[in-house]
């Protein structure tokens, strides 16, 4: 059995070093059974590829992928700082 802290960082680094994905804003989280990633990206097809990278290289892990998207136009209200 993988120890818990290393199958976290080998996913930490699988998401900051790999070429598909190369991002550095996604958390790895351990719930229960399962490993969740949280965070958010730009896009749907950029949160699907990261999520089917990780679920490749980790086949026998149960992971959530449970990335935002951030919103990708500029607000329609200027927001006022007290």
């Amino acid at each position: 059995m993988t120890h818990q802290i290393d199958l976290e960082a080998e996913i930490q680094r699988l998401l900051t070093e790999h070429d598909r994905i190369a991002e550095q804003g996604i958390t790895v989280q351990r719930r229960e059974h399962e490993i969740v990633l949280g965070g958010e990206v730009e896009s749907a097809q950029r949160r699907d590829e990261i999520c089917r990278q990780i679920n490749d290289h980790f086949p026998d892990i149960d992971i959530t992928c449970d990335i935002g998207i951030t919103r990708a136009q500029a607000p329609s209200e200027v927001e006022e700082i007290s």
